[in-house]
């Protein structure tokens, strides 16, 4: 029988324990109905013999176990990604690395391996709240908040907590073929490989705007969003030139007004799709598409998913919310 994929996580006090949990479930369940041998998995606590994970929960080692035999180390989430990670465990992912051992990080656990300098060149994600940070304070990571997870070479990022169960199916899909993964992803009830990115999950708040004509001009084009704004029309309704218009968005708010009005229109068609049964076409038409094929193809670039998709993932979820409250 050949030797068992070894997998370690290192975890560290005030770890969420989500995050801890998933790896624990996909590779520290023994399947060998799915694969046997399965994974050889252990919880390594860094810096203390004990640790304590939020909320509430403590784990101890699960066995001894030595790097040099470890095929697969897990990071999972930070407990505050504005802090520096604890020093052991960046000198772990370093050392880790160094061995050519395969990584994988979950949600917010990114940091740590940029930390490490293991993600230095690499297209990374992590939660899409986090990931201006994450640029930020590591400017040669390649930070790509649109994705559930990214695998660069033997580095593997996710995104926040849930999809972390994507990575972790991703691992055993590569570990063990399509075919096995999909069979656990039934029996945790989840996709083997969900459609679309973390934009999907993401409506990016307004902007915060100076009290001055600018600010009146974007709630005036707010609620006209259904007619077929360009930046003439945003010209003419402040009285300045084209050109100020642009100058002035590109200061206020980073992009175009072009730019500004699709994000707008497509915040509009995400509320739509959330709290309402109308048809794509007239979601379209209100919010200044010009139509259901326009809405369609600027959505799912955007968003990451196509509208039915979008509207599939939260209205119902939202009306199961709601017969359940």
């Amino acid at each position: 029988m050949r030797r068992p994929h070894r997998v370690v996580m290192a975890v560290t006090d005030a770890m969420p324990i989500f995050e801890a949990a998933v790896p624990c479930q996909v590779f520290g369940v023994d399947r060998p109905h799915l694969a046997d041998p399965w994974y050889r998995f252990s919880v390594v606590p860094v810096g203390t013999e004990t640790v304590r994970l939020s909320p509430g929960f403590t784990l101890a080692p699960t066995e001894g176990w030595d790097l040099a035999d470890t095929d697969t180390l897990v990071v999972p989430a930070c407990e505050n990604v504005h802090d520096d990670p604890p020093a052991e465990l960046v000198e772990l992912v370093r050392e880790a690395h160094r061995r050519g051992i395969r990584i994988l990080s979950i949600c917010s656990g990114a940091f740590v391996l940029a930390a490490a300098g293991v993600l230095d060149g690499r297209r990374a994600t992590t939660h899409w709240l986090h990931a201006d940070e994450l640029a930020q304070r590591y400017p040669a990571v390649r930070v790509d908040a649109t994705v559930l997870y990214v695998e660069d070479a033997n580095v593997i990022t996710s995104a926040g907590t849930v999809a972390g169960i994507d990575a972790c199916l991703h691992v055993v899909r590569i570990d063990h073929g399509a075919a096995v993964a999909a069979e656990l992803a039934r029996r945790l009830v989840t996709q083997p490989h969900r459609d679309g990115g973390q934009s999907q999950y993401h409506r990016p708040a307004a902007p915060a705007i100076r009290e001055d004509w600018l600010a009146a001009l974007l709630d005036w084009a707010d609620e006209h969003l259904h007619l077929p704004l360009t930046g003439s029309d945003l010209a003419a309704r402040a009285k300045v030139s084209v050109r100020t218009v642009e100058r002035r968005f590109a200061e206020a708010l980073g992009m175009s007004p072009l730019q500004w009005l699709l994000q707008q229109r497509v915040r509009r068609a995400q509320q739509f799709l959330e709290t309402s049964d109308r048809p794509v076409g007239w979601i379209a038409d209100n919010c200044g598409f010009g139509g259901a094929a326009s809405l369609r193809a600027h959505f799912a670039r955007i968003v990451g998913v196509p509208p039915s998709a979008y509207r599939r993932a939260f209205h119902e979820r939202s009306d199961a919310a709601r017969v359940a409250g």
